[in-house]
Order: C-alpha cells, then structure tokens, then sequence
C-alpha cells in the first residue's frame, strides 16, 4: 500500500527541485526526504528521478507517476475538505483562475461576498490572459469565456453576455455608422488571440442572420480588451467589446453603442474544473454561488 506522506515528499522534491529546499518547505531534515524518496522507489520498483550534482530530473516513469501522485493528493486533501465543511463550513484552499476584465469585474466581487459566507475558506485568485494548466497549476476552477476548445476537463455554464460594437463621440463625428455597410468600413479594433476577429453571424432588425465580415484589415491590433476599450475610447475606431466592460464608458458617454437593433452572437461563461470522480464541496458551492451572482 503506498504511503501518502511519501508521495507528498516525492511531489514537493519534484516541485521544490532539491531535496535540500523540499526539506525545507516541509520541515524535515535532508536525509529524512533522501529516505523516503528511496524507499517509494523501491515499493515501486522504478526509478523516479535522475540524480546529478546540479539538478532533479524526472524519468518517464517518474513524469507519469508525478502526474497521478498530484490528483491522488488534491482528492485526498478535497476529501478532507468535505469532511471537515460537513461540522464547520468550507475550509481549505479555493484556487480560481480568470481573465484579468472579467476577473476584476465579475470574479473577484463574487469572490469576495463568497469569502464573507465561508470565512474558513482561504481564496487564491490568478489573473492571466492566457489559459493555465488546472491540473498541472492545481486549479480548482478556471472562468472561461465565449467558445471552448475541446478538453477533458468539465465545463459548468454560468451565463452568457452580449457584445456591442462601439466608438467614441469623436469617432463618430468624422465617420457616422448608421447600417452594417458603414460598419463594414470602418477602422476596426481587432483581438489578436481570436482567430476570427472581424467576422461575426449577425441579427438584424427583421430577425434574420446574415454574415457580416469588416471589408478592411483592422486599423489596430492588441492582445486584451482593456486596450481595446482605452483605444476606443480615444477616437482610434470601432471595437467589439462585451457589455460589462463597457456599460460605464457608456453611461458616461465616453463610448456610444453602434446599431442597437443588431444583435451580435452572446458570449457564454463557463466554470470549468478538473474531470475527477470527487468533486469538492468548494468547487460545486462556488460554482452555484457564481451562477446566482452572475444572474
């Protein structure tokens, strides 16, 4: 039967990337780990780590075998969690990656009313662009929005968006867009991480659906809404931006709406989480906090 402690010291020498600073990280001496370490690997009868005078490496058994020691870890330890909620609340560690708009304004308000309800719950919260590895990072949940990429990983919805085209008073002064032709031609501000930034089926007012593709290339690119947005704001052109990032630009008038009787395609949010046969009380409270919140 393995021993857990022993896969909680093999994850934190693979983590830590010594036996010196994994004994220091779990408050052991540098032999106890080295023990250990030695002991695993002869249960398993495999070699874990290659050992050389300035360095860890894993070996291919060791790779597969860290891999599976880290869910094996996070169910124990979610099991505990569950335990230890069923006679005093939420408890553990709650790691939520998201967007850095969408966090700043949906997620880390909800996460916040949701640390006042379960205050023995410690929140962790990571804002990135880019789409982290939950299983690898030990993410509990990540926020994505609009379309997913195939994965093997569980996708709860949470809601869904609009998103509206707009530019600037002074934009607009030069260049009136009363109908998608116009649309169609003007200086448009394009998401480089899409891969189709400037084509979208659209509703018109008759309710029917047509393509609608920007005729030009776009005038300026960048890699986050919020530049976006401040370009927009500045007279540079039409972006396509959703409607919780813009709404205040709008009420105060720095932003106006572009064709208000045209619908673009909603966006969906989704809450997605790792594919294990337990999932944490804290990930599926959350998940019901955050759909509610959000509604």
């Amino acid at each position: 039967m393995l021993n857990l402690q022993r896969l909680t010291i093999f994850v934190a020498v693979v983590e830590a990337g010594s036996f010196t600073a994994a004994a220091v990280a779990l408050g052991q001496t540098k032999a106890a780990v080295s023990f250990n370490i030695k002991q695993l690997e002869a249960e398993l009868g495999v070699s874990l780590l290659v050992r050389s005078t300035r360095r860890l490496s894993l070996t291919d058994s060791g790779e597969r075998f860290y891999l599976r020691c880290q869910r094996l870890l996070e169910e124990a330890e979610n099991l505990l969690d569950d335990v230890q909620q069923d006679h005093g609340g939420l408890s553990g560690v709650l790691r939520i990656t998201s967007t850095p708009e969408y966090g700043a304004q949906v997620v880390v308000p909800a996460l916040a009313a949701f640390s006042r309800q379960h205050p023995q719950l410690r929140i962790q919260h990571v804002s990135s662009s880019y789409h982290a590895d939950l299983i690898a990072e030990r993410f509990d949940v990540a926020i994505r929005l609009g379309q997913l990429a195939d994965s093997s990983l569980r996708a709860a919805p949470i809601g869904s968006f609009a998103i509206l085209p707009v530019a600037s008073a002074g934009y607009l002064a030069e260049r009136p867009i009363t109908h998608l032709a116009e649309l169609a031609q003007a200086a448009w501000l394009a998401h480089s991480r899409l891969s189709s930034p400037l084509s979208w089926q659209v509703t018109t007012p008759g309710k029917q659906a047509v393509l609608f593709k920007v005729e030009t290339p776009p005038t300026i690119m960048a890699d986050s809404a919020t530049a976006l947005l401040s370009f927009a704001k500045h007279g540079a052109g039409v972006a396509l931006l959703p409607d919780w990032q813009v709404a205040p630009s709008l009420a105060n008038g720095d932003l106006q709406a572009l064709l208000p009787d045209h619908g673009f395609p909603r966006q969906s949010i989704y809450a997605l989480y790792p594919n294990t046969r337990h999932v944490p009380e804290k990930v599926r409270v959350f998940i019901d906090f955050l759909r509610e919140w959000v509604r």
